[in-house]
């Protein structure tokens, strides 16, 4: 059979797979990024491309509408809106999930036709501290280095990013290259997590403290006489003061001896970061601190060297190249310089331009909450989940008076405050390029019929435009967007900018389509890849670099510090990870960290529940007792959504605050207060049909035989027939109680098989879940099932570890305990962690009996 060749939708890794025609999914050997790795996300995507909860036709107040009808009605109201309050009172909202094909009609019908910024994207939640901090040191958004520098280096060091995770084929294939070279991996994280777990050293710094570090290596690096002044000297501006800054800070928190003396003596050195430095307060600082060691050593733009950032997103670069964020223009460009407005309106050819920054992403949703914003569009994201203050954000749009959303999903926090829904083509059903965090641009071909009367997000945005009236929106497939794309580039080659595709230009409709995986620069002479700023070369004037002096931030206020992140198997909102079983079988709802002795300080018990509270929001999170977290800070993940988790929601409990040259939202440490929640009870569910759930807590997670929903509510109940009925649907009843220890379990049968099971207890609930889970739909007695356990001689595996081959904790454990004492070993007596590659981390953790209980079992 034969397969296609597209990329992965996820991390901005940018993996190539291969998708066949039945769905199966396998890694693209040849794409350079991946060379046929993926992770546990991308190994399941096979998983996520059904039609379930799709969005299939337009919506016009909940009702089905058509295509006319719905185009017809956003033009209009959008032009209304123009016409009365101005360019400025509407505004797209975009992701770094669009290709880069949408992004670019999406910016030029802002940016150049309606002549508003007011387009921004979800890309600045996730790298828009990183967009600024390069522009200042470098003089534009260049991402200097190569995938194959993490491999070449022989210091890696990790700040705040848990690569293992979040970025798991990137971990490894720097793990492949320690096994060959030895290279070191020093991790600057206030967390331990799994990549802290496999690093050589681990600095558990406080939160915001990566500036004090940096800093401090800085001045180390002047005293021990490891500066290299020939290359300051010829290519950078500021290190005096920089290096004044950097030794008048207070002294880090942890001990950084071991740290400045690797870094000093090791020439060849690449630090990656992620968000852990760009999610802050301070974030655009962190990044200069890190760029200042960087330049002041001459460490960049040589193989094995330089500051790397790694994109949270698929295509977060592909929207910085075309201009996705509100403060700047395609092809590296500056609203803020006329001959850049100048030049690329004549290139658009349009009646409008914007001539100042648009709104970034918090400003904008402060807009609506002000009523300023008369039309909003957004596309392919979820701003009432994502951005901080959940829930203001959600009455915010609220406000707005006409709010349109595209999306592939019927159901998203989002689309139900709609006014209009627009059905999205999904991956799979769209093509186009991405770009990865190397700048890579690789080709999302389509290997799926469009469903429904689903389009293409370019498609459905020039069909808009043409509908207002504008022209330059004619285009009939998305290669014809990518060829005026790539042309416009000219302009940045022209105004001495790094962002050249011009070597594109001319693709024909068949080369379009063959394109293969290529590093921009792409020159007019062909010439294509490699790195930036070995000799210089920078984009300020004069061709130098700047280096920024740094003071680090002061002490917050009292109060627990919230982290948020995501964890190994799931994506965003879970609109694609969580319609796979396996995916969702790791880590199935969602859950705080806590340390030991704030846990005991506070009355929390393992397995339990905590409140989070920050003012009046509040959310709830299953309890997990690890000392992988500082005494008072917590971790929290960002994945759980209105749908999944309804008391559940990360950011409800994260306050605004936002970097003041990036404008991108703190949600590493935010303050909340943590109280644990008296439960009256607590349940779990199995079930076959989607469950009807209205609990407090509840935790809702697909199943191989349905769903399963973790549960827990402060008020006694006693008709727990009468729930199960309500949420499962009818069938026969059997019951078991057990008045010593309060313990209720409830099986529901219908038409000869196991329909549901619930057991509830006055405290978390114990039962082999995955036992539980696999009797759902079987002829098994429903007396046998309530017992809650695997039959007689089978064993029970425990929580998911390895989602690939679903092995679980137990069955790991007791492979060690036959004598496994290495992962390669573990995964010859059981399986785990020889698909992927994704678990590896965790089993080495179980190895040395390092893994805290997150649920009861």
């Amino acid at each position: 059979m034969s397969e296609t060749r597209t990329t992965c939708p996820y991390c901005g890794v940018g993996c190539g797979v291969l998708v066949s025609p039945d769905g199966s999914v396998r890694g693209d050997p040849d794409h350079p990024a991946n060379y046929g790795r993926l992770c546990s996300k991308g190994s399941a995507l096979g998983e996520t491309i059904d039609l379930d909860g799709r969005l299939l036709q337009p919506e016009i107040g909940g009702d089905p509408a058509s295509w006319d009808a719905a185009l017809d009605l956003v033009a209009s109201r959008f032009a209304q809106a123009i016409a009365e309050h101005g360019p400025d009172s509407v505004a797209f909202y975009v992701s770094g999930q669009l290709l880069t094909e949408d992004y670019y009609v999406a910016n030029k019908l802002m940016k150049g036709y309606i002549g508003s910024a007011n387009i921004d994207t979800n890309s600045r939640l996730c790298m828009a501290s990183s967009v600024a901090g390069h522009k200042r040191a470098f003089g534009t958004d260049t991402v200097p280095g190569t995938y194959e520098d993490l491999e070449q280096a022989e210091l890696l060091v990790l700040v705040g990013s848990n690569l293992a995770w979040c970025h798991p084929v990137l971990w490894q294939r720097v793990q492949a290259a320690r096994e060959k070279t030895g290279m070191k991996v020093v991790v600057i994280d206030p967390r331990r997590t799994v990549t802290a777990d496999g690093a050589d050293l681990h600095l558990a710094i406080q939160p915001d403290e990566d500036a004090a570090v940096f800093g401090h290596l800085l001045a180390h690096l002047w005293e021990v006489g490891a500066i290299d002044a020939a290359y300051v000297r010829d290519h950078v501006d500021g290190f005096a003061e920089a290096l004044a800054a950097a030794r008048a800070a207070p002294e880090p928190s942890v001990d950084l001896r071991e740290f400045c003396r690797l870094w000093a003596r090791t020439e060849r050195v690449v630090t990656v970061y992620s968000q852990g430095v760009n999610q802050s307060i301070c974030g655009t600082d962190k990044v200069a601190s890190i760029l200042n060691c960087h330049l002041a050593t001459g460490r960049i733009g040589q193989p094995g060297m330089g500051p790397f950032s790694v994109t949270g997103q698929p295509n977060a670069m592909g929207g910085r190249e075309v201009g996705g964020l509100a403060n700047m223009l395609a092809n590296h460009l500056d609203i803020d310089n006329t001959d850049h407005r100048g030049a690329l309106q004549t290139f658009w050819g349009s009646p409008a331009m914007c001539t100042v920054p648009g709104l970034k992403a918090i400003d904008l949703f402060d807009a609506c909450a002000e009523g300023r914003i008369k039309a909003l569009w957004v596309m392919s994201t979820n701003p009432a989940v994502s951005l901080p203050d959940a829930s203001r954000v959600a009455d915010a749009i609220r406000t707005v008076p006409f709010t349109v959303v595209s999306d592939i999903m019927a159901r998203t926090d989002t689309g139900d405050l709609a006014d209009v829904l627009l059905p999205a083509s999904g991956w799979g059903e769209k093509s186009g390029t991405v770009t990865n965090s190397e700048r890579r641009i690789s080709r999302q071909r389509r290997f799926l019929p469009v469903p429904g009367q689903a389009r293409p997000d370019w498609k459905i945005i020039c069909d808009v435009a043409k509908r207002m009236g504008f022209d330059g929106f004619d285009f009939a497939t998305e290669a014809e967007v990518f060829a005026e794309y790539a042309s416009s580039t000219a302009l940045s080659v022209e105004f001495g900018r790094d962002l050249d595709l011009t070597g594109l230009s001319g693709l024909s409709a068949k080369a379009y389509d063959t394109l293969k995986p290529i590093q921009w620069p792409v020159a007019a002479d062909g010439a294509a890849g490699g790195r930036f700023f070995a000799g210089g070369g920078f984009y300020h004037h004069g061709g130098r670099a700047r280096m920024l002096p740094v003071t680090p931030p002061v002490a917050q206020p009292a109060g627990f510090v919230l982290n948020t992140g995501r964890i190994r198997d799931q994506w965003h909102t879970m609109t694609r990870t969580g319609k796979s079983p396996r995916l969702g079988a790791h880590l199935a709802e969602p859950f705080v960290e806590i340390h030991p002795d704030d846990a005991a300080r506070i009355g929390a018990a393992p397995a339990g529940l905590i409140a989070l509270r920050a003012g009046r929001a509040r959310g709830l999170f299953r309890t997990w007792v690890t000392d992988r977290v500082q005494p008072g800070q917590l971790f929290v993940p960002m994945h759980w959504t209105r749908q999944t988790g309804p008391a559940s929601l990360s950011n409800v409990a994260v306050k605004v605050g936002t970097d003041p040259y990036s404008g991108q939202p703190a949600l590493k440490a935010g303050r909340v207060d943590a109280a644990p929640y008296e439960a009256e009870w607590y349940g779990f569910l199995a079930c076959r049909a989607h469950p009807k759930v209205n609990t407090p807590y509840a935790a809702i997670a697909r199943t191989t035989t349905g769903w399963q929903v973790e549960m827990a509510g402060d008020v006694p109940l006693d008709d727990w027939a009468g729930m199960l009925h309500n949420i499962a649907g009818a069938g026969a009843i059997s019951r078991y109680d057990d008045p010593a220890s309060g313990q209720v379990r409830v099986a529901l049968s219908a038409n000869g098989g196991l329909e549901a099971v619930l057991f509830v207890a006055p405290e978390p609930v114990r039962v082999a879940r995955q036992t539980v889970v696999a009797q759902i739909g079987t002829d098994i007695s429903p007396l046998l099932a309530l017992a809650g356990r695997p039959a007689e001689g089978i064993a029970d595996a425990g929580p998911i570890v390895c989602s690939c081959m679903s092995v679980g904790r137990n069955t790991i454990l007791d492979a060690v305990r036959a004598g496994a004492s290495s992962v390669d070993a573990v995964g010859a007596v059981c399986g785990a962690g020889t698909s992927c590659g994704s678990c590896r981390a965790e089993i080495a953790g179980l190895l040395v009996q390092d893994a805290p209980k997150l649920a009861a079992e």
